[in-house]
Protein backbone atom coordinates (compact mmCIF):
# COMPACT_ATOMS: atom_id res chain seq x y z
CA UNK A 1 0.00 0.00 0.00
CA UNK A 2 2.80 2.41 0.97
CA UNK A 3 4.73 1.53 -2.19
CA UNK A 4 1.63 2.14 -4.33
CA UNK A 5 1.03 5.50 -2.63
CA UNK A 6 4.63 6.63 -3.21
CA UNK A 7 4.43 5.51 -6.84
CA UNK A 8 1.21 7.50 -7.36
CA UNK A 9 2.73 10.56 -5.69
CA UNK A 10 5.79 10.38 -7.92
CA UNK A 11 3.62 10.22 -11.04
CA UNK A 12 1.60 13.22 -9.83
CA UNK A 13 4.76 15.25 -9.20
CA UNK A 14 6.16 14.41 -12.64
CA UNK A 15 2.87 15.35 -14.28
CA UNK A 16 2.79 18.63 -12.36
CA UNK A 17 6.33 19.53 -13.44
CA UNK A 18 5.55 18.68 -17.05
CA UNK A 19 2.40 20.79 -16.97
CA UNK A 20 4.32 23.81 -15.67
CA UNK A 21 7.17 23.52 -18.17
CA UNK A 22 6.72 25.97 -21.03
CA UNK A 23 7.75 25.17 -24.59
CA UNK A 24 11.01 26.96 -25.31
CA UNK A 25 13.51 27.55 -28.06
CA UNK A 26 17.17 28.40 -27.65
CA UNK A 27 19.34 30.46 -29.95
CA UNK A 28 22.98 31.42 -30.12
CA UNK A 29 23.56 35.16 -29.66
CA UNK A 30 26.86 36.84 -30.51
CA UNK A 31 27.50 40.53 -30.01
CA UNK A 32 28.96 43.38 -27.97
CA UNK A 33 27.77 44.58 -24.58
CA UNK A 34 26.86 48.27 -24.74
CA UNK A 35 25.57 48.79 -21.20
CA UNK A 36 24.67 46.89 -18.03
CA UNK A 37 21.93 47.58 -15.46
CA UNK A 38 22.79 45.14 -12.70
CA UNK A 39 19.87 46.07 -10.37
CA UNK A 40 17.42 45.17 -13.16
CA UNK A 41 19.43 42.13 -14.29
CA UNK A 42 19.58 43.66 -17.75
CA UNK A 43 22.28 44.24 -20.34
CA UNK A 44 22.02 45.87 -23.76
CA UNK A 45 23.76 43.96 -26.55
CA UNK A 46 24.40 44.92 -30.15
CA UNK A 47 24.33 41.53 -31.83
CA UNK A 48 24.56 39.95 -35.24
CA UNK A 49 21.70 38.13 -36.94
CA UNK A 50 20.14 35.38 -34.87
CA UNK A 51 19.31 32.80 -37.50
CA UNK A 52 15.70 31.76 -37.46
CA UNK A 53 14.68 34.55 -35.09
CA UNK A 54 15.67 38.13 -35.92
CA UNK A 55 18.06 40.27 -37.96
CA UNK A 56 21.01 42.09 -36.41
CA UNK A 57 19.69 44.32 -33.64
CA UNK A 58 20.53 46.26 -30.51
CA UNK A 59 18.29 45.05 -27.71
CA UNK A 60 18.17 44.85 -23.91
CA UNK A 61 18.17 41.30 -22.54
CA UNK A 62 17.52 40.06 -19.03
CA UNK A 63 19.09 37.26 -17.03
CA UNK A 64 17.45 35.16 -14.34
CA UNK A 65 20.74 34.73 -12.48
CA UNK A 66 22.52 38.04 -11.89
CA UNK A 67 25.80 36.17 -11.40
CA UNK A 68 25.94 35.94 -15.20
CA UNK A 69 26.71 39.67 -15.20
CA UNK A 70 29.75 39.32 -12.94
CA UNK A 71 32.92 40.49 -14.65
CA UNK A 72 31.16 41.93 -17.69
CA UNK A 73 31.78 45.52 -18.76
CA UNK A 74 30.61 47.65 -21.71
CA UNK A 75 32.67 46.79 -24.78
CA UNK A 76 32.91 43.08 -24.02
CA UNK A 77 32.30 40.71 -26.91
CA UNK A 78 30.09 37.85 -25.80
CA UNK A 79 28.68 34.53 -26.93
CA UNK A 80 25.36 33.81 -25.18
CA UNK A 81 22.38 31.48 -25.18
CA UNK A 82 19.03 33.18 -25.68
CA UNK A 83 15.94 31.35 -24.42
CA UNK A 84 12.57 32.25 -25.92
CA UNK A 85 9.38 31.07 -24.21
CA UNK A 86 5.80 32.09 -24.87
CA UNK A 87 5.85 35.24 -22.76
CA UNK A 88 9.50 35.80 -21.94
CA UNK A 89 13.04 35.95 -23.30
CA UNK A 90 16.26 35.77 -21.29
CA UNK A 91 19.92 34.72 -21.41
CA UNK A 92 21.00 31.55 -19.63
CA UNK A 93 24.69 31.53 -20.52
CA UNK A 94 27.14 34.32 -21.31
CA UNK A 95 30.77 33.75 -22.29
CA UNK A 96 33.16 36.64 -22.79
CA UNK A 97 35.12 36.14 -26.03
CA UNK A 98 36.98 39.44 -26.28
CA UNK A 99 36.86 43.21 -25.96
CA UNK A 100 36.49 46.01 -28.51
CA UNK A 101 36.13 49.79 -28.33
CA UNK A 102 32.54 50.96 -28.27
CA UNK A 103 31.41 52.67 -31.45
CA UNK A 104 31.61 56.45 -31.13
CA UNK A 105 29.46 59.00 -32.95
CA UNK A 106 31.14 60.95 -35.75
CA UNK A 107 33.36 63.79 -34.55
CA UNK A 108 31.16 66.36 -36.27
CA UNK A 109 27.95 65.03 -34.74
CA UNK A 110 26.29 67.54 -32.40
CA UNK A 111 26.51 66.71 -28.74
CA UNK A 112 23.11 65.96 -27.22
CA UNK A 113 21.84 68.37 -24.63
CA UNK A 114 18.78 68.77 -22.50
CA UNK A 115 17.54 71.49 -24.84
CA UNK A 116 18.35 69.76 -28.12
CA UNK A 117 15.35 67.44 -28.07
CA UNK A 118 11.66 68.13 -27.67
CA UNK A 119 10.48 68.98 -24.19
CA UNK A 120 8.88 66.06 -22.39
CA UNK A 121 5.22 66.52 -21.62
CA UNK A 122 4.36 66.89 -17.96
CA UNK A 123 1.10 65.71 -16.37
CA UNK A 124 -1.57 68.32 -16.99
CA UNK A 125 -0.04 69.58 -20.23
CA UNK A 126 -1.99 69.34 -23.46
CA UNK A 127 -0.83 66.69 -25.91
CA UNK A 128 0.16 68.28 -29.25
CA UNK A 129 -1.90 67.47 -32.29
CA UNK A 130 -0.35 65.24 -34.96
CA UNK A 131 -1.48 63.62 -38.20
CA UNK A 132 -1.72 59.85 -38.65
CA UNK A 133 -3.28 57.17 -40.83
CA UNK A 134 -5.31 54.46 -39.12
CA UNK A 135 -5.55 50.74 -39.86
CA UNK A 136 -8.33 51.40 -42.38
CA UNK A 137 -6.21 53.88 -44.34
CA UNK A 138 -8.15 56.90 -43.08
CA UNK A 139 -6.38 60.10 -42.11
CA UNK A 140 -6.70 60.84 -38.40
CA UNK A 141 -5.45 63.61 -36.18
CA UNK A 142 -4.73 63.01 -32.54
CA UNK A 143 -7.23 65.70 -31.62
CA UNK A 144 -9.96 63.48 -33.10
CA UNK A 145 -9.76 61.42 -29.89
CA UNK A 146 -10.74 64.37 -27.70
CA UNK A 147 -13.84 63.57 -25.72
CA UNK A 148 -12.49 60.12 -24.86
CA UNK A 149 -9.97 59.12 -22.24
CA UNK A 150 -7.07 57.61 -24.20
CA UNK A 151 -4.65 54.86 -23.22
CA UNK A 152 -1.83 54.96 -25.77
CA UNK A 153 1.33 52.94 -26.36
CA UNK A 154 4.05 52.76 -29.04
CA UNK A 155 5.20 49.56 -30.77
CA UNK A 156 6.25 48.00 -34.04
CA UNK A 157 4.77 44.74 -35.30
CA UNK A 158 8.11 43.07 -36.13
CA UNK A 159 9.44 43.46 -32.59
CA UNK A 160 10.95 40.04 -31.82
CA UNK A 161 10.98 40.02 -28.02
CA UNK A 162 7.89 38.79 -26.20
CA UNK A 163 8.53 41.12 -23.26
CA UNK A 164 8.57 44.28 -25.37
CA UNK A 165 6.00 45.25 -28.04
CA UNK A 166 4.15 41.90 -27.95
CA UNK A 167 3.67 42.40 -24.21
CA UNK A 168 2.14 45.83 -24.86
CA UNK A 169 -0.24 44.14 -27.31
CA UNK A 170 -1.23 41.52 -24.73
CA UNK A 171 -1.76 44.15 -22.05
CA UNK A 172 -3.98 46.20 -24.36
CA UNK A 173 -5.96 43.09 -25.30
CA UNK A 174 -6.55 42.55 -21.57
CA UNK A 175 -7.62 46.16 -21.14
CA UNK A 176 -10.05 45.82 -24.03
CA UNK A 177 -11.81 42.84 -22.43
CA UNK A 178 -11.79 44.50 -19.01
CA UNK A 179 -13.88 47.48 -20.12
CA UNK A 180 -17.62 46.97 -20.40
CA UNK A 181 -19.73 48.59 -23.12
CA UNK A 182 -20.37 51.74 -21.10
CA UNK A 183 -16.68 52.17 -20.29
CA UNK A 184 -15.72 51.52 -23.90
CA UNK A 185 -17.74 54.58 -24.92
CA UNK A 186 -15.45 56.72 -22.75
CA UNK A 187 -12.05 55.05 -23.18
CA UNK A 188 -10.10 54.60 -26.40
CA UNK A 189 -7.09 52.34 -26.76
CA UNK A 190 -4.53 53.67 -29.25
CA UNK A 191 -1.43 51.88 -30.54
CA UNK A 192 1.04 53.94 -32.57
CA UNK A 193 3.66 52.21 -34.74
CA UNK A 194 7.06 53.89 -35.01
CA UNK A 195 7.93 51.66 -38.00
CA UNK A 196 5.66 53.11 -40.72
CA UNK A 197 7.87 51.70 -43.49
CA UNK A 198 6.76 48.19 -42.50
CA UNK A 199 3.58 48.88 -40.57
CA UNK A 200 1.31 50.05 -43.36
CA UNK A 201 -2.44 50.30 -42.74
CA UNK A 202 -2.87 46.83 -44.29
CA UNK A 203 -0.26 45.33 -41.95
CA UNK A 204 -1.79 47.05 -38.93
CA UNK A 205 -5.25 45.82 -39.86
CA UNK A 206 -3.95 42.24 -40.04
CA UNK A 207 -2.18 42.78 -36.71
CA UNK A 208 -5.40 44.09 -35.18
CA UNK A 209 -7.34 41.07 -36.39
CA UNK A 210 -4.75 38.71 -34.90
CA UNK A 211 -5.21 40.48 -31.55
CA UNK A 212 -9.02 40.39 -31.91
CA UNK A 213 -9.02 44.15 -31.52
CA UNK A 214 -12.45 45.76 -31.61
CA UNK A 215 -12.11 48.77 -33.98
CA UNK A 216 -14.71 50.67 -31.95
CA UNK A 217 -12.43 50.42 -28.91
CA UNK A 218 -8.87 50.04 -30.18
CA UNK A 219 -7.25 52.09 -32.96
CA UNK A 220 -3.89 51.42 -34.64
CA UNK A 221 -2.00 54.36 -36.17
CA UNK A 222 0.86 54.80 -38.62
CA UNK A 223 1.90 57.73 -40.81
CA UNK A 224 4.92 59.89 -41.59
CA UNK A 225 8.00 58.63 -39.76
CA UNK A 226 9.35 62.08 -38.84
CA UNK A 227 6.01 63.26 -37.50
CA UNK A 228 5.56 60.07 -35.49
CA UNK A 229 9.07 60.38 -34.06
CA UNK A 230 8.45 64.00 -33.01
CA UNK A 231 5.11 63.08 -31.45
CA UNK A 232 6.47 60.02 -29.63
CA UNK A 233 9.50 61.91 -28.33
CA UNK A 234 7.21 64.24 -26.34
CA UNK A 235 6.35 61.20 -24.20
CA UNK A 236 9.97 60.05 -23.84
CA UNK A 237 9.93 57.46 -26.63
CA UNK A 238 13.42 57.11 -28.13
CA UNK A 239 13.78 55.24 -31.43
CA UNK A 240 17.05 54.53 -33.23
CA UNK A 241 17.21 52.88 -36.67
CA UNK A 242 20.42 51.44 -38.15
CA UNK A 243 21.41 53.26 -41.34
CA UNK A 244 22.32 50.02 -43.10
CA UNK A 245 19.25 48.05 -42.02
CA UNK A 246 15.97 49.79 -41.13
CA UNK A 247 14.78 46.56 -39.48
CA UNK A 248 17.42 47.10 -36.79
CA UNK A 249 15.35 49.23 -34.42
CA UNK A 250 16.40 50.11 -30.90
CA UNK A 251 13.67 51.60 -28.74
CA UNK A 252 12.30 52.04 -25.27
CA UNK A 253 8.69 51.72 -24.10
CA UNK A 254 6.20 54.33 -22.97
CA UNK A 255 2.48 53.97 -22.29
CA UNK A 256 0.30 56.93 -21.31
CA UNK A 257 -3.14 57.94 -20.14
CA UNK A 258 -4.58 61.13 -21.68
CA UNK A 259 -7.82 62.62 -20.39
CA UNK A 260 -10.88 63.59 -22.44
CA UNK A 261 -9.57 67.17 -22.75
CA UNK A 262 -6.39 65.94 -24.40
CA UNK A 263 -4.11 66.48 -21.39
CA UNK A 264 -1.47 64.02 -20.22
CA UNK A 265 -2.43 62.29 -16.98
CA UNK A 266 0.22 59.62 -16.43
CA UNK A 267 3.20 57.97 -18.12
CA UNK A 268 4.20 54.34 -17.53
CA UNK A 269 7.89 53.72 -18.19
CA UNK A 270 9.07 50.42 -19.62
CA UNK A 271 7.21 47.12 -19.49
CA UNK A 272 6.66 46.64 -15.77
CA UNK A 273 3.17 48.14 -15.60
CA UNK A 274 0.13 45.89 -15.46
CA UNK A 275 -3.40 46.20 -16.88
CA UNK A 276 -4.67 46.26 -13.31
CA UNK A 277 -2.63 49.40 -12.56
CA UNK A 278 -4.00 51.15 -15.64
CA UNK A 279 -7.58 50.18 -14.76
CA UNK A 280 -7.14 51.61 -11.26
CA UNK A 281 -5.75 54.85 -12.68
CA UNK A 282 -8.58 55.02 -15.21
CA UNK A 283 -11.09 54.88 -12.37
CA UNK A 284 -9.39 57.90 -10.81
CA UNK A 285 -9.46 59.76 -14.14
CA UNK A 286 -13.09 59.06 -14.88
CA UNK A 287 -14.33 59.33 -11.28
CA UNK A 288 -17.73 57.98 -12.22
CA UNK A 289 -19.51 55.33 -10.21
CA UNK A 290 -21.12 54.10 -13.42
CA UNK A 291 -17.77 53.46 -15.06
CA UNK A 292 -17.72 49.72 -15.73
CA UNK A 293 -14.46 47.86 -15.37
CA UNK A 294 -14.07 44.13 -15.00
CA UNK A 295 -11.17 42.69 -13.08
CA UNK A 296 -8.14 42.19 -15.35
CA UNK A 297 -7.11 38.56 -15.63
Amino acid sequence: MRSHLLHSLAIALIASCCAQRQPQNTYRLQGQVLSIEAPRKTLTIKHSEIKGLMPAMTMPYTVKDDRLLNGLTPGDLVDATLVIVSNDAYLTAITKTGQAPLEKPPADAPMPSASSGPKLLEPGEEVPNASFVDQDGRKRTFNSFKGSTVVMTFIYTKCPLATFCPLMDRHFATLQTSLDEDAAKRVRLVTVSFDPATDTPRVLKQHARALKADPTRWTFLTGDQNEIDRFAARFGVAVSRASNDPRDITHNLRTVIIDAEGKLVKTYVGNEWTPGQVLTDLRDVIRDSGFGIRRAS
